[in-house]
């Protein structure tokens, strides 16, 4: 298996390389997965603690905020997985006798931490958002897109464009509604 330099990793995941993530997931996805299997969770967990970990290593790499002098890849990979996997559980509420190491810390914890809720927020709308009717999303989706409401009325079929602000509000109200009755949405209160 062919070894790649921190500087190749970070580019291969800043350019999507599929050899390169490849390598990422063989390379490490087992300490992550022991990581996460061995403290309260199984294997779905783990799987989406080293993707969100991933996503953040990204977005750090496009904003150039990510430095890795201190430690190699892995220990980073391992210390934001680590940090993302206490804040789960925190959030389960569960009793665990899990902290991490003074030798695997990531300085930066707390903007960590906040990109972790927000992706957690935006998983949340997804999910209700996927479960709307077709035609609720689709007037969501050309509202977000700026579409007049005229212009919406006129691709969905609806009499006058009052309708269409009518059915976007409902739309509108129905998300936030399922959102709002849904448990995990009383963890970001």
């Amino acid at each position: 298996m062919r070894e790649y330099s921190v500087e190749e990793l970070l580019e291969g995941i800043r350019q999507h390389n599929t050899d390169v993530l490849k390598f990422i997931y063989r390379s490490y996805y087992p300490q992550i997965q022991h990581l996460v299997v061995t403290n309260s969770g199984n294997d779905d967990d783990a799987q989406d603690i080293y993707q969100d970990a991933l996503i953040v290593i990204y977005k750090k790499i496009l904003k150039n905020e990510i430095q890795l002098v201190d430690c190699s890849f892995g220990t980073y990979l391992y210390s934001i997985c680590k940090l993302l996997w206490l804040k789960q559980l925190e959030k389960k509420k569960q009793n665990n006798d899990f902290y991490p190491e003074d030798d695997v810390i990531v300085d930066d914890n707390e903007e960590l931490l906040q990109e972790f809720e927000q992706m957690e927020k935006f998983k949340l709308f997804q999910k209700h958002f996927r479960s709307l009717r077709k035609d609720c999303r689709k007037v969501l989706e050309l509202s977000l897109e700026k579409v007049p409401l005229k212009k919406i009325a006129e691709i969905m079929g609806y009499k006058s464009d009052k309708y269409a602000k009518k059915r976007k509000y409902q739309c509108k109200e129905k998300l936030v509604d399922n959102i709002k009755k849904d448990p995990k949405f009383k963890e970001f209160i």
